[in-house]
């Protein structure tokens, strides 16, 4: 589990389907109503308390993103414009909660470098395709099953692990506010201008 301050009042959460295994929970049991999604929940609250001292009181909003085989990204807000003016029920959380399912391959990169070294590392397995963007400052990749010449995705996705993070940000928002800097080929073009010397 890996948690991450967005800002005062919104952190964001990792978990791995790893994490959701060592728990007894499948990505399907997230979609019901159960004790031990109430067990995670809670879990993951006492953490992002502990290192980020985020504090889940009052209501909060939760968005949930499956993303194709590299886990869950859970988007936690508090709303203090909704603060109940009676105190006696501050002591439970309420929750709205929206889930989404993406099956893109859709990575957010904090810098050119992290790029150039993923380059190399995909170019070795023949992988060159990809859909370049940057948005706010980062750089975003969108890869295609099809682009990933057989080799099994989870496999892939854990090296683009190693370089940047599933972007919680859709890919839909970043084509409308972003710019778009390389249509195809991506990791193919990288690899040339910067590596292949």
């Amino acid at each position: 589990m890996r948690l991450e301050r967005l800002n005062y009042n919104k952190i964001k959460i990792f978990l791995t389907f790893d994490d959701l295994n060592e728990r007894g929970l499948t990505k399907e049991d997230l979609w019901h109503d159960s004790q031990k999604v109430h067990q995670l929940f809670r879990d993951m609250m006492s953490e992002a308390s502990d290192e980020l001292g985020f504090e889940a009181d009052g209501p909060i909003a939760i968005e949930v993103y499956s993303l194709q085989a590299q886990g869950m990204v859970i988007i936690v807000t508090k709303n203090s414009s909704f603060q109940d003016e009676d105190e006696e029920f501050n002591d439970f959380i309420e929750m709205q909660v929206t889930v989404d399912e993406s099956d893109d391959i859709f990575y957010e990169f904090q810098s050119l470098d992290d790029l150039i070294l993923l380059s190399s590392r995909l170019n070795i397995l023949g992988i060159k395709g990809g859909k370049l963007y940057s948005y706010q400052g980062r750089f975003y990749l969108e890869l295609q099953e099809y682009e990933l010449n057989d080799h099994i995705t989870e496999n892939i996705i854990a090296i683009l692990s190693e370089f940047g993070t599933p972007s919680t940000i859709t890919i839909y928002r970043v084509i409308e506010y972003g710019k778009e800097l390389m249509s195809e080929n991506a990791i193919g073009q990288i690899y040339h201008y910067f590596n292949n010397k």
